[in-house]
């Protein structure tokens, strides 16, 4: 794959995928290769990924990071063309009764993204979204498996995945619970690409960063109006 390294400033933009592998019976490493390959994406955002996946560097080149979740083989993994700004760290989350999650937390130093899969409890998965936020730049994502039904109302982040299904529940219903959250970014695009051995599709968004200035509150923009006038 060729090399970029240089991370995005404002203005420029990047293609993200996120995809839930589904543990060691999903899918393989050679289905990731192929799709980062095809794809050509400049992040990939992995869940349930295992340490089959830390070959991608060796293959793909770029750099790797792969953050298991407590007590299971399986967890959060990115490969990236760009440098990360620091080595990703684990987020603890309020956890269910089942699984202790974490969020995979990445700094490019322009943005920051938490690579997640939340649990499955509707109260709970929101719960999560609301302690990754403050953790994050003001240019942010938060993007994988939300497990999530409805809005995700998490304030000041815009849903700008695919709106069409990523996921059969029970085999049967088709939902949309791999999502894209952004703070600071414009979406240029995105698609639900083809399933293979997962349970889930791979999503793919193009971004763009945004100028400080379009990202403004409402309220922050009355108020400088507001000083201007009394300058005046």
């Amino acid at each position: 794959m060729t090399e970029k390294h240089a991370v995005p400033q404002i203005g420029e933009s990047f293609t993200i995928l996120s995809w839930n592998l589904l543990r060691a019976v999903g899918a393989p490493l050679d289905e990731v290769v192929e799709l980062a390959r095809s794809v050509q994406p400049d992040i990939f955002l992995m869940q349930e990924a295992v340490d089959t996946f830390d070959r991608l560097p060796e293959i793909l080149g770029g750099h790797y990071a792969r953050i298991p979740l407590p007590d299971r083989i399986h967890g959060t993994a990115c490969w990236s063309r760009f440098p990360f700004n620091r080595a990703p760290v684990s987020c603890a989350l309020p956890s269910g009764l089942m699984v202790r999650r974490t969020a995979q937390l990445i700094d490019f130093s322009s943005f920051s993204i938490a690579n997640v899969h939340l649990s499955h409890g509707q109260i709970l998965n929101r719960r999560q979204l609301r302690r990754i936020a403050p953790m994050l730049r003001h240019h942010a994502l938060v993007m994988g498996d939300f497990n999530l039904v409805g809005p995700t109302l998490l304030p000041g982040f815009n849903d700008v995945g695919p709106r069409a299904a990523t996921h059969r529940m029970a085999d049967m219903l088709p939902i949309r619970i791999d999502r894209c959250l952004v703070r600071g970014m414009t979406p240029l695009g995105t698609a639900v690409l083809p399933n293979q051995s997962s349970d889930h599709h791979p999503i793919r968004v193009t971004l763009q960063l945004e100028a400080p200035d379009r990202h403004r509150s409402f309220f922050q923009k009355f108020k400088d109006r507001q000083s201007l006038k009394g300058k005046g």
